[in-house]
């Protein structure tokens, strides 16, 4: 049996105890610190005096397919293929959603771990993730399962390597749009933890509650609360636990709390006449209540003959706008495949999002100041373990890095 684990040009030890990674959709820094200051996250407390807290960069665009992906593979982008939850597919010549395991291009950390012998689970809130995460795994009982809280009713041996999981975890099937959908996965990683006894165990949320609520809050701090105590029972089982982020959140609306926006598509239109460019929201995906496909980042494909410095330079000096890139720059300064992105990208600021056009945004759904992310002003990432850490001074650090972190860096024994 191989004592290490290879894929990707990275090499990781074999896990000495159960290893735990959860990726707390949205969690920017401020969370955890938030909620032991209120007294609510006593595991959190013990973690951030004895285990390892330092803040990382997540991947530019601050989504959530493309940052998952990265984590789970250890590789930007530009590597494994995911630059959005949504992209135009030239191949079909049509706009589609990122989820297809055909779009990832590399083997992840789970498969390589799976055939090095390793049992392996993996949880997400939202299905959209799923067949990313578990592409190549062989799911059954007793190698692997992979399952979504929102279709946790619907598991399998055949497509999930496990069944029954309400009765398992002994709640109800959540809401796409509550803070159970999250409190799942935390159940159900305890339940596996306690049953199958996974080497491995990737957890994956929503970030429902840190679209509506900012740090320190009362409906934040109970999110935390409740994901304290689940942590807590894993900690206490022996568990490497390790937390990082997708990626962080920022308001995103004016004084009148009204959604700051600016609308690209309709910008395009005007300078280069209706439909001529079709701009691209990479945030977009079915669950556009709580953001209104309203994010930070966006990719325009333009049609031939534009004077592109010119348009780059009449974007960049548009309010709200922090970077405006030829496809070459944004790829290399962002770490993401050429073939999959526009001929520009545009950022906006911290507290700006990107639409498409005026008409095209249902906003019906936002009932609170909308609180979103995608730029990078979204980019930094909590990297909590519960253990001490080998860090290097210097260093700039990655949520995709959690796993070396946690297989590789190691120095003490359990925090609490």
């Amino acid at each position: 049996m191989a004592s290490t684990i290879s894929v990707n040009g990275r090499t990781y030890a074999r896990p000495a105890a159960p290893v735990v990674v959860v990726c707390v959709d949205g969690s920017e820094p401020g969370y955890i610190e938030k909620a032991v200051e209120a007294g609510f996250a006593p595991f959190f407390a013990r973690v951030l005096e004895r285990g390892t807290a330092i803040v990382g960069d997540c991947v530019v665009p601050t989504f959530t397919n493309p940052n998952n992906l990265s984590i789970v593979t250890g590789t930007p982008p530009s590597v494994h293929g995911i630059c959005g939850n949504y992209f135009f597919d030239r191949e079909s010549g049509s706009e589609v959603m990122m989820n297809d395991p055909r779009f990832l291009r590399v083997d992840t950390i789970f498969r390589a771990a799976q055939q090095a012998g390793l049992r392996l689970a993996v949880v997400t809130a939202k299905d959209k993730l799923r067949g990313l995460l578990g592409k190549g795994l062989e799911l059954a009982p007793g190698k692997a399962c992979s399952f979504s809280s929102e279709k946790a009713d619907k598991a399998t041996i055949a497509a999930n390597g496990i069944e029954g999981v309400l009765d398992l975890v002994g709640m109800k099937l959540p809401d796409v749009y509550s803070a159970e959908l999250s409190e799942f996965v935390f159940a159900a990683g305890v339940k596996l933890m306690e049953g199958w006894k996974p080497d491995i165990m990737y957890l994956s949320t929503t970030d429902y509650i840190q679209h509506k609520h900012a740090p320190g809050t009362p409906v934040a701090n109970a999110f935390y609360r409740m994901m304290d105590g689940y942590l807590g029972r894993l900690d206490a089982m022996g568990c490497v636990v390790a937390l990082t982020a997708d990626h962080g959140m920022n308001a995103k609306h004016d004084a009148a709390a009204q959604p700051d926006i600016v609308f690209l598509q309709d910008v395009l239109d005007g300078w280069l006449g209706a439909g001529a460019a079709r701009v691209i929201l990479p945030i977009t995906d079915p669950y556009v209540v709580h953001h209104g496909a309203l994010g930070s980042f966006a990719t325009a494909y333009l049609p031939a003959g534009v004077d592109v410095p010119r348009l780059l330079a009449r974007l960049a000096a548009l309010p709200g706008i922090e970077a405006a890139l030829d496809r070459a720059a944004a790829c290399a300064r962002f770490e993401l495949p050429e073939d999959r992105m526009g001929d520009i990208v545009v950022v906006s600021t911290r507290h700006k999002v990107i639409g498409t056009s005026l008409a095209r945004h249902d906003l019906s759904g936002l009932k609170e100041p909308l609180r979103s992310h995608g730029g990078i002003s979204e980019q930094r990432v909590p990297l909590v373990l519960n253990r001490r850490v080998v860090i290097e001074p210097g260093r700039r650090y990655r949520n995709f890095d959690v796993f070396d972190l946690a297989l590789n860096r190691i120095q003490e024994r359990a925090a609490a």
